[in-house]
């Protein structure tokens, strides 16, 4: 695959992100930390906003380098909120555990895969 069909990918996966935090927050507000200040749906836009601004500095070639470091700690910052969806779901049937587990791994390939957009 071509660098930028990487980064193009990438930057996608990103926006489809970012606004699926606007058209279904439910999901997302309801892995919100509860230690973070605030109520979850700020966090839940805050994060979607987030997502759309990295996404979108992704797929210009002019911020694609600082929009995929970007990325590579966004995918970190989230991190928690998967944590907690692992541990919240942890009595739900065996697919959703699986679903919510098979998250925590995943953060680490998409860490790969920003930092090498970064790299171009």
């Amino acid at each position: 695959m071509t660098a930028d069909r990487s980064a193009r990918l990438l930057g996608g996966l990103l926006l489809g992100a970012g606004v699926a935090h606007f058209v279904a927050p439910g999901p997302f507000d309801a892995i919100v930390p509860r230690s973070l200040p605030g109520p979850p749906r700020a966090w839940t836009k805050a994060s979607g906003v987030a997502e759309l601004a990295v996404g979108a500095a992704v797929l210009l070639p002019s911020t694609r380098r600082h929009g995929a470091l970007a990325a590579a700690g966004l995918f970190a910052a989230v991190f928690p909120a998967n944590v907690k969806m692992a541990y919240d779901w942890r009595h739900r049937p065996a697919p959703l555990r699986a679903a919510a587990l098979a998250r925590l791994p995943l953060q680490a390939p998409l860490i790969a895969w920003a930092l090498k957009v970064s790299r171009g």
